[in-house]
């Protein structure tokens, strides 16, 4: 019969490569650590680590058990999890992935409300700049965006971002306001993760549809924070939802106004992912928990 503390340091090792890092991570005293492996080496009669240089690396024993390591440790967490959903209690570890959009302004508060609602909960927070799209994925997801037309993920609505062109009034008394949408290429242009470099279509409620290729960005950020402050900065002009301005405005208000107010970019749709088939309580608890967090904003049509 294995020892699943032994099994547990042996894996955290062979994760980190380092005693020290694994102890720290384990909240162990190193030679606990160490002890627990030498034990675990004993009952097994075979070397699993070595020490070459300031690292311990694995022997082949070692690289052949570990596969067989993790799938106890898998699971003995199933087990738990299994009979924790059994007693009608809530623990057990979730991962939500956000996009990195809605990670601070959104996903943070949902994430406090759930965990105060169920304190025997662990929940990893990824804000993330493509979703995850495997089927063995046993995340939630929310996203801003499209999504592949085969993705093997369930794809839940929750609503959609209206967007419009914005600048800050300082810009715009300095450069001045355009017109129409052809003169936007006379504009710095601040753009967000190279999503309109295939174009950005227009739309007007007489007119027909423009499709607008911004200039070359002398400033492309990965974080819409970065592209916020930027644009109210007074850097140039780039595309924001209604959404997350309104809640800059809150605290930092008369810092962005829209340009071109008759014309507009296509809303975003804001989707919930999750694996297809039964879920875990645990799991059906957060998606609901997303579900009921949904602004109004979100689900107002432009």
């Amino acid at each position: 019969m294995y020892d699943f503390d032994e099994l547990a340091a042996f894996d955290a090792v062979m994760t980190s490569g380092s005693l020290t890092r694994s102890a720290q991570r384990m909240d162990l005293a190193k030679s606990t650590l160490s002890r627990r492996i030498t034990q675990l080496e004993s009952r097994l009669g075979q070397t699993l680590l070595r020490r070459q240089a300031n690292r311990l690396i694995p022997t082949e024993a070692g690289l052949v058990f570990h596969d067989y390591c993790c799938q106890m440790l898998s699971l003995a967490n199933h087990s738990h999890e299994a009979l924790a959903d059994l007693s009608g209690t809530m623990r057990g570890r979730l991962t939500l992935g956000v996009h990195c959009s809605l990670a601070r302004n959104w996903a943070a508060n949902v994430v406090k409300t759930f965990l105060a609602s169920h304190p025997e909960m662990e929940l990893t927070l990824q804000a993330r700049d493509r979703p995850e799209n495997s089927p063995e994925s046993q995340i939630a997801q929310v996203w801003i965006g499209d999504l592949p037309a085969d993705t093997p993920l369930r794809v839940e609505s929750l609503g959609q971002l209206t967007q419009w062109l914005y600048a800050s009034p300082g810009y715009l008394k300095r450069h001045g306001a355009p017109t129409t949408p052809e003169e936007l290429a006379q504009h710095p242009w601040i753009d967000l993760l190279g999503t309109t470099h295939n174009g950005l279509m227009l739309h007007h409620p007489e007119r027909r549809s423009f499709c607008f290729h911004p200039p070359r960005s002398r400033l492309c950020v990965d974080l819409p924070t970065l592209q916020v402050d930027a644009i109210a900065q007074g850097q140039g002009i780039g595309v924001l939802s209604e959404w997350s301005v309104a809640r800059r405005e809150q605290y930092h208000p008369n810092e962005l106004v829209p340009c071109l107010a008759e014309w507009r970019p296509a809303p975003l749709a804001v989707s919930l992912l999750s694996p297809y088939g039964p879920h875990p309580r645990r799991l059906d608890a957060l998606l609901d928990a997303l579900r009921q967090a949904v602004p109004s904003a979100w689900r107002s049509m432009p």
